[in-house]
């Protein structure tokens, strides 16, 4: 596809001294109105819509976000994203009814999915980065169906043999894959962070997890323990349920309070590491703040019985995107489109369906 010259024209021209901020202009009024017409919509077609929604959903995200004054754009076809999901609900149908007919046959099916599954990720990521561009050039993805095999289905064997010890190693894989393998045109992006950084990070947030875990016990493992020694002296029984509820309730909010701390260490971790040829990609997530974000974004939901979820989403990716910059070496102006054969979207639409989260 030619680049579009009069918004390279009018774009600012990038300097290797001043980093280029990534910019989310949504409005969670806006996306409120997007959102409830595809919930109804897909309501009332009984979930056929759903695949029209997301392309509704992903043009207005992805024309929020600028780059240089450029906004990205999302060109996936609703149709075909269809065709994948119908095809992703006869295989759950089959695969469900194979249980229920014989316990053989039904972990044959779950062998099968296990044994798809890595394709159809590959083929999710080729579709998510074709049908994506940035002043008129597509992304891309050239990674083989070998190495989604090796990232999806032998590393989290492995993983899951180690007992999770290699769950660092194999999120390094994966990420080494997804970020090696993809292009901007003709261009390249690298991912050059190491094994050893993401152990660090696993560290650090499971570090602070177990910090805290241990910190609530001794505080509330004392009153337990003196409610049970009141108890031998008659006291009455509602206190210990009193601080056991204190207890599951501190460590929930602690697990929960934990999560953007990990979020922040990987988005971080992954980003920093990641180019785009010689330009540099850039991410400075806090945690405070994310966290922030996160648990006003929960009391919203609850409060509003769940129509705070637009606004929420937009808060959300505003943030992140907004803590994203890329370090220009030179102008954006020199790309060059890749002449790419269209994907198919069955990968995608049996992924959406899914729920494979790809993001992290």
């Amino acid at each position: 596809m030619d680049i579009n010259q009069a918004t390279l024209a009018s774009a600012p021209e990038a300097s290797s001294g001043a980093p280029l901020q990534f910019e989310f202009k949504a409005s969670g009024s806006e996306y409120f109105r997007i959102w409830i017409v595809n919930l109804l919509l897909s309501i009332v077609t009984l979930g056929i819509y759903s695949a029209w929604a997301k392309v509704r959903r992903n043009r207005y995200f992805y024309s929020s976000t600028q780059l240089a004054g450029s906004s990205f754009e999302y060109h996936g076809n609703a149709m075909a994203i269809l065709k994948g999901r119908l095809v992703a609900v006869a295989f759950i149908a089959v695969y469900n009814l194979a249980f229920k007919t014989s316990l053989a046959l039904g972990f044959l099916m779950m062998a099968l999915f296990a044994a798809m599954m890595p394709w159809l990720v590959w083929k999710s990521l080729q579709f998510k980065l074709y049908n994506s561009s940035y002043r008129g050039i597509r992304f891309g993805f050239r990674g083989d169906a070998k190495q989604a095999y090796l990232s999806y289905l032998l590393w989290p064997l492995l993983t899951f043999i180690s007992i999770y010890l290699l769950a660092p190693m194999m999120h390094q894989r994966i990420k080494s894959f997804q970020h090696n393998e993809s292009r901007f045109g003709v261009t390249h992006f690298s991912f050059d962070a190491k094994v050893k950084q993401f152990y660090w990070a696993y560290l650090v947030g499971f570090g602070i997890m177990l910090a805290g875990v241990v910190a609530i016990s001794l505080v509330f493992g004392g009153s337990v323990f003196a409610m049970l020694a009141s108890m031998r002296k008659g006291a009455a029984a509602p206190g210990i349920v009193l601080s056991l509820f204190g207890f599951f309730f501190a460590l929930y909010l602690w697990l929960f309070a934990v999560y953007p701390i990990f979020l922040t260490l990987l988005q971080n971790l992954i980003w920093n590491h990641t180019k785009l040829g010689a330009h540099k990609i850039a991410s400075h997530l806090h945690w405070g703040r994310m966290s922030f974000i996160m648990l006003t974004n929960v009391l919203g939901i609850i409060c509003t019985l769940g129509l705070f979820i637009p606004f929420a989403q937009v808060r959300a990716l505003r943030y992140r995107m907004e803590c994203m910059s890329l370090q220009a070496a030179g102008s954006l102006d020199h790309f060059i489109a890749d002449n790419q054969e269209q994907v198919s979207a069955m990968g995608e639409g049996m992924a959406d369906l899914l729920d494979f989260d790809l993001s992290l």
